[in-house]
This record gives structure tokens, sequence and C-alpha cells, in this order.
């Protein structure tokens, strides 16, 4: 049987209590369960046991070099439901200095941030697979600046984005 989906990820950080302060207020993760130098976050409607998971390694730590002088994850990306949802997160990230950068990439409209150790991350909302079009999916062959408001026009405020790969049936 293939896989399936990511059922979580988990990051090496400067300090535990920071990043999960972090993550709570950006993107509204949970505690589900801790320990000292640990904790283990569930995202809002996950089914997951845990969507992230943090280990700390202490304030002396050296950023990541991966996609510098080393490899390494580039990295994760969550999927939110509405085009009215990933406007909300994009101000949240703007008002905490995190937002590095938001793309058009045709099926998915993306936004970028880095949390407070400098680990990227993506929250993006996909177009469904009822709406492709051609020239949705010939799109993907660029990246262009992300119009939120254009894009809820055109698809709606509240659609609902695809789940994982929007493909058309």
């Amino acid at each position: 049987m293939p896989v399936q989906r990511l059922n979580h990820a988990v990051l090496y950080v400067r300090d535990v209590e920071r990043s999960v302060a972090f993550y709570r207020e950006a993107l509204g993760f949970e505690i589900v369960m801790g320990m000292r130098g640990a904790a283990f976050l569930q995202a809002p409607g996950s089914t997951n046991d845990h969507d992230l998971g943090l280990f700390e390694i202490g304030a002396s730590a050296e950023p990541s070099p991966a996609g510098r002088t080393s490899v390494g994850l580039y990295h994760l990306a969550w999927e939110v439901d509405t085009l009215d949802e990933l406007e909300r997160v994009a101000a949240k990230l703007t008002e905490l200095g995190a937002l590095v950068g938001a793309s058009d990439h045709g099926t998915t409209k993306a936004l970028y941030a880095k949390d407070p150790d400098g680990l990227e991350f993506e929250v993006s909302w996909l177009v469904p697979a009822s709406l492709l079009t051609d020239e949705i999916l010939a799109a993907r062959a660029g990246i262009r600046p992300l119009d939120l408001g254009a894009d809820k026009e055109r698809f709606g405020a509240q659609t609902r984005g695809g789940v994982g790969v929007s493909i058309q049936a």
C-alpha cells in the first residue's frame, strides 16, 4: 500500500516554549503532550495524534545550513480550507513579523513564513479539482505574486480548497 500523506513533522528548536508560543499564535496549534524539552502539537481540526513535534536543543544551536551549505529540508506546508482563512493567516504572520513571501503557483496559493529559529514553512490553499481549468494547470509552470483579492473574487472567499493535490477525476 502506498504512502497516503504526511502525518507529522518534528523540528529541532532552540527554545521549545518560544516555539510552542509561536505556532499556537501563528497557526492555532495546541499542545497535546509535552515533557521537559519537548512538545507535541496538533493543528485545529486535525485527526492526527499530533502534527508537529518540537525538541529543544538549546540557545547556542547554530542556524540550519540547509540549502546554503548542506542538503536538508527546505520547508513544511500546511493547508487551510478557504481563501478567507489564508488571508487571516497572512495578517497574523505579518503581525508577528514572520511572513517572508506570498506566491501564486496556479493550483496553489501560498504564504511563506519563518518561525523564531528561522525554519521556513508554507501555508497554502489549493484550487479545488472542480474549479481547475487548462489555464490554472498551465500556470503551475511559473510563479506569480499572490493576489488574494483577485483569487477571492475568482474562486470565492469561503470556497473549500482541495485536499492534498487537486486533481480532476
